[in-house]
């Protein structure tokens, strides 16, 4: 049995696509970055610990396999979290506009045997954004709850004027590795 430890419907949805039959787990963890870290390190670390906390919450059941995920986005070595609210949300677009960032996505694949995780970096540049459409865009709601404030997949692709690397690990869960680890696990879908 596979568990996804993630509150995030783009993850189910993203895992869905794989064919993979599993089930949610409802969890938290703590995202606070340790100081100095790196954000290659951050995200890695966060996925495995989603992953780990999920088997410890099946504890008792070798068979069961948990996924964690996680996904930030770094401008300048400087890692963009969640905005806090609509203000906060157009400041971190208006950081973006007309320029390059780093998206890290990270997966990790929890057994009874150990974990295993997989790094996915993306390079997403956005085209020249004025204030109105940050507003307007962060008052949607989408931006909300979203790394670096924007969803790929929804209304800020309007935004994005080149994507080198993995459109699945933008939106949360980069799903050639997600295979890879699963394969690897001796996982048929």
């Amino acid at each position: 049995m596979i568990f996804l430890a993630s509150r995030s419907p783009r993850r189910r949805d993203l895992l869905h696509q794989l064919g993979v039959a599993f089930e949610i787990l409802d969890l938290e963890v703590d995202e606070s970055a340790f100081a100095g870290e790196p954000p290659e390190i951050l995200v890695r670390r966060l996925a495995v610990a989603k992953a780990q906390a999920g088997r410890r919450l099946l504890a008792g059941d070798g068979a069961k396999l948990v996924i964690g995920a996680d996904t930030i986005v770094v401008l300048d070595d400087l890692v963009l979290g969640k905005p806090r609210d609509p203000s906060h949300a157009c400041e971190l677009l208006l950081g973006l506009s007309g320029r390059c960032h780093r998206v890290l996505s990270a997966v990790a694949l929890a057994s009874a045997d150990g974990t295993a995780a997989r790094l996915c970096e993306s390079r997403v540049c956005f085209r020249q954004l004025s204030r109105q459409e940050c507003e307007a865009y962060a008052s949607s709601g989408e931006a909300l709850d979203k790394a670096g404030a924007y969803a790929i997949q929804g209304r800020a692709a309007a935004f994005v004027s080149d994507l080198q690397g993995s459109y699945s690990g933008v939106v949360g869960l980069p799903l050639y590795e997600t295979a890879e680890l699963l394969t690897a696990a001796g996982v048929q879908f």
